[in-house]
């Protein structure tokens, strides 16, 4: 294995880049910053495609197992998913609320956008982790999701434009 690494550390980051990295697209960031589409139709699109990268049995082992043993590869990653998606989130939110620009989102807005982010990650785990029941309808997970985070995010930092899903009937 040192043929082709020449040290743990070179492994690790060999492996961070294939796993995580590589399997995002670039074209997430532009799709989350299009201003020409409504912020809702954005986050469905954008989450939509990052839950069919992100929710596989390896990839969120790999994701899991790293954390428990403190590798460097979660805090790698917890840094580009705050600074390429969630930052990018909630300047977007502020814009559609009319909120003033800043070029960093505060501690709270940030807090917000990743209880929102970790709900969604949270189901991969529970269906493909732990096996647990969950609504198999991930679309409408998402959908859902992102309503209340969007209602939230008006209702705590400013109005934000919010078309909510029709409501379902519950048999």
């Amino acid at each position: 294995m040192y043929r082709y690494f020449p040290s743990k550390d070179d492994l690790i980051k060999e492996v961070y880049r294939t796993v995580y990295l590589e399997p995002l697209d670039p074209g997430w960031e532009k799709l989350l910053t299009d201003r020409s589409r409504p912020i809702r139709d954005r986050l469905l699109e954008f989450y939509n495609a990052y839950t069919k990268v992100i929710f596989t049995r390896k990839w969120l082992r790999i994701y899991l197992y790293s954390g428990l043993k403190g590798l460097d590869i979660n805090r790698w990653y917890v840094g580009v998913v705050r600074d390429k998606m969630l930052s990018r989130i909630v300047r977007e939110c502020r814009h559609e609320a009319g909120l003033p620009a800043q070029i960093r989102p505060s501690a709270a807005e940030l807090e917000m956008a990743w209880v929102f982010h970790s709900g969604i990650f949270y189901y991969g785990v529970r269906k493909y982790i732990y096996d647990s029941p969950v609504l198999e309808d991930k679309e409408q997970m998402i959908a859902d999701a992102v309503d209340a985070f969007l209602a939230g995010f008006a209702q705590v930092f400013g109005h934000v434009g919010v078309r909510h899903a029709p409501v379902r009937e519950v048999v």
